[in-house]
């Protein structure tokens, strides 16, 4: 077997032979799939490369298939069921009908068309919308097509959905920014996980708002809406019995959603809409439009739970320290170090949620971690090789990764000021001229510089083991900084402890 060919196969599935049954868990490329052939036993049949028209599959993403009863067509004609793999991995909570698990795997129906929508309220999006970009990528792995709608139009409104207060409004040029920077994420995200060109498109619901007029609008929508299921919507019913209550302009917003899906359905073979739990309302408002004013069936919505953290809350752009998606906001370094340094209580479900690792994969690392033998962050560093790959791609994760050992006390990885410099914007950075660092003992360059408060506090620091220079411990209170400890001539990198640094720039 070639070394390449091996490696391919492996990346893609785990499977394994048991009373002459094959089981085929789908994982991080459906690709896999083209080079089984040469790969599977000699009696295994020779599947084709998996596509959105012919996509070998199962009911399940851990259906057992018996090869002896499983004809060659029968293989070919099913897909794998994208329900029930996101029910299996946590990234269901709701269904608007159960047709859609038979709909998304019957070989008789074409391939679902299915949308997920990013309002332009930031000039990127962050890991509050990682899950939306995850479930398409589920559907685009299952052969399905996928949609991302940036909200030109909705983000002039503001959706009310989990919010106590009406989102502050947005200039036009803004506005236009945030919707250029999120629809590059989105192409650059879902473009370098894509398993076939053509198959998802990134759409503005401006295009298609900006020239509807309010009273076609009252007389195409408006009168197919009931104002009493409209406060029914939970989101409605929250803010309309607070204190603040709810503008008319955010109570319409269910409505602009719900026409999206109506346009999406109707001029783009739209069938599907998936969104977060929150979203539940606004979904629902666009397939009862469907029925009423196409008269039509055949429309899905889909939600997943929301991405919480440990304390339950949700993760978004307002909180300090978002996680942003865009390598502008957030470099790849630390949003590695963001998933590197999760808490262990969180690190299985994020497994299951955020990468497309296979279960079994998952429940080997879940074991992994209860032996006594078990290196910590094992299970962290996978989890963020993963995210950061799908998010970023290889080379940002090869980024990340090169900055995480360069910034590792101790690490002997040999440091350059290039080096240091492009690690200065993940970490506090200060300058000082060269007169003033040269001979100048590392306690008190730690305190001039705010590495550590006081002489006392690096004093203790160093007696520990705890203080670096260059990322090589210090060990003798009376230490100071020599012209060859200043990396070219230029830079110093400064360390108390594994995770706070600081980066001194030689003036």
């Amino acid at each position: 077997m070639a070394a390449a060919a091996s490696r391919t196969f492996f990346h893609g599935c785990h499977c394994f032979f048991h009373n002459q049954r094959l089981l085929l868990s789908l994982s991080s490329s459906p690709s896999f799939l083209t080079n089984l052939p040469t790969l599977l036993l000699p009696h295994t049949r020779r599947l084709r490369p998996f596509s959105s028209s012919s996509s070998p599959s199962s009911s399940s993403v851990n259906e057992t298939l018996p090869i002896h009863e499983q004809g060659k067509e029968s293989l070919l004609r099913r897909r794998f069921n994208v329900v029930e793999i996101l029910d299996q991995r946590g990234l269901l909570e709701s269904l608007t009908s159960d047709n859609l698990k038979s709909a998304c795997s019957d070989p008789n129906l074409p391939p679902l068309r299915v949308y997920c929508g990013f309002d332009p309220t930031a000039e990127s999006l962050h890991l509050g919308n990682l899950l939306g970009i995850v479930v398409l990528s589920w559907f685009l792995r299952c052969g399905h097509k996928a949609v991302a709608l940036v909200g030109g139009a909705t983000g002039r409104v503001g959706d009310p959905s989990g919010k106590t207060l009406e989102r502050p409004e947005l200039d036009a040029l803004t506005l236009e920014k945030n919707a250029a920077g999120i629809a590059n994420t989105v192409r650059r995200i879902l473009g370098q996980n894509a398993t076939e060109e053509g198959s998802f498109v990134v759409l503005d619901n401006y295009d298609w708002w900006k020239d509807f007029r309010l009273l076609d609008f009252l007389k195409q929508v408006g009168r197919y809406a009931r104002v009493g299921t409209m406060l029914s919507k939970e989101s409605v019913r929250r803010r309309v019995e607070s204190e603040q209550g709810m503008s008319f302009t955010e109570f319409t917003y269910q409505l602009l959603q719900g026409y999206d899906f109506v346009y999406l359905f109707e001029k783009e073979g739209v069938n599907v809409q998936i969104g977060g739990s929150d979203q539940w309302g606004n979904i629902t408002a666009g397939t009862d439009l469907i029925r009423k004013i196409l008269q039509a069936d055949g429309a899905y919505g889909l939600t997943f739970p929301l991405l919480l953290k440990s304390d339950g809350t949700k993760f978004g752009k307002s909180e300090e320290g978002a996680i942003w998606l865009s390598p502008s906001l957030l470099s790849p370094y630390k949003f590695y170090q963001h998933f590197f340094s999760v808490p262990d209580a969180d690190v299985s479900r994020f497994l299951k949620t955020l990468t497309f690792l296979s279960l079994e994969e998952i429940g080997e690392l879940e074991r992994e971690m209860k032996r006594p033998d078990y290196v910590p962050n094992t299970a962290q560093k996978r989890l963020a090789e993963e995210v950061t790959r799908f998010v970023h791609g290889e080379e940002g994760l090869q980024e990340a990764l090169k900055a995480t050992e360069a910034l590792r006390p101790g690490a002997e990885t040999r440091l350059d000021w290039e080096t240091i410099e492009r690690l200065a914007g993940d970490v506090p950075s200060c300058s000082m001229p060269y007169h003033e660092v040269l001979d100048l003992s590392l306690v008190d360059l730690s305190v001039s510089t705010g590495l550590l408060d006081t002489k006392s506090a690096a004093r203790r620091l160093l007696k520990q083991g705890g203080l670096y220079l260059n990322n090589s411990r210090v060990d003798s209170e009376g230490k100071k900084v020599e012209a060859d400890d200043i990396v070219d001539g230029k830079i110093l990198l400064l360390s108390a402890g594994k995770k706070n640094k600081l980066v001194v720039r030689i003036s």
